[in-house]
């Protein structure tokens, strides 16, 4: 019996089984480095739009959603809300929005594609505090004028139930609206212009 045909098998096998390790080797290495192109969870957070859905918020109830790590307020307004901004722009530096962040499409006045909606960056526009939801009318540390909105601790400004400034206060702007859209009925997209869909 000859070696001849020992030797040619078993160096088939070894040549198979070294192709098959240096390609599952290569292809090991391949995958991180063609990972490695795709953008990082952290920037598909930066800039990717965040669907909230509306329909569960009940009228005065505000839910907080996160658009590129910041603090959205999405509150579903009543016809009493609506009622009292209208009687408070006087108080108001802003009342028509003409200096704010925000997108052409929205009121100006209510600061909103839906009147009963307001969407709003949660962030003070003095210094990146961010204002806390305090619903509740007149309350003795905030001055008789009040009529619900955010405030800011770091501060002390006071904001609107429509995210707008009132005078006099250490917060230079109202409150930014991102740009936002309404996939359907009950469900807002944040951070996709109405303009665009």
């Amino acid at each position: 019996m000859s070696n001849d045909g020992v030797n040619a098998g078993r160096r088939r096998f070894l040549v198979a089984a070294t192709s098959v390790v240096g390609a599952a080797g290569a292809a090991g290495a391949a995958i991180p480095f063609l990972g490695s192109w795709n953008p990082s969870a952290r920037a598909k957070a930066a800039g990717a739009p965040v669907r909230v859905n509306i329909g569960k918020i009940e009228p005065g109830q505000q839910v907080v959603a996160e658009w590129r790590g910041q603090p959205v307020f999405v509150l579903h307004r009543t016809a009493e809300i609506m009622e009292g901004l209208k009687k408070i722009e006087a108080q108001l530096a802003d009342p028509q929005s003409q200096e704010s962040d925000q997108p052409t499409y929205v009121d100006d006045a209510a600061r909103s594609i839906r009147p009963e909606l307001l969407i709003v960056v949660g962030v003070c526009t003095h210094l990146g505090c961010a204002p806390t939801f305090r619903p509740e009318v007149a309350p003795a540390d905030l001055g008789p004028e009040w009529v619900g909105g955010y405030f800011c601790a770091c501060h002390g400004s006071r904001y609107d139930l429509a995210g707008r400034v009132y005078k006099g206060q250490p917060a230079p702007l109202n409150l930014p609206v991102p740009p936002h859209s309404y996939e359907t009925d009950s469900v807002v997209l944040i951070g996709v212009d109405e303009e665009a869909v």
